[in-house]
């Protein structure tokens, strides 16, 4: 079987460090395995967890953009306005230049 070179997004800068450091054989393997995977779980699910519920008033143009981006991504159009949040109040937002 053949498989497409557009199949495989290339590596961005990141991915590209992390591959190099697995290659120069920097990594170790964690010690207590089954503590830190419980608490990575428990991590993961407190991102995850939703409790709070906002309104939130939008011009039409922006409400329409925003269903046309999540369709885009395959994603609900709220979830998308939460990872927005989510990611600017992070620090990963980065902006169009």
């Amino acid at each position: 079987m053949k498989i497409s070179k557009k199949a495989f997004k290339p590596i961005d800068q990141e991915e590209k460090e992390l591959m190099e450091s697995i290659e120069r054989d920097e990594w170790q393997p964690v010690k207590k395995f089954d503590q830190e995977k419980d608490k990575a779980i428990a991590a993961a699910r407190n991102t995850l967890k939703k409790d709070k519920r906002i309104n939130l008033r939008l011009t039409q143009k922006d409400y329409h953009q925003i269903q046309i981006k999540a369709i885009e991504e395959g994603i609900p159009y709220q979830t998308l306005i939460s990872s927005l949040v989510h990611k600017y109040l992070n620090g990963s937002l980065a902006s169009k230049s």
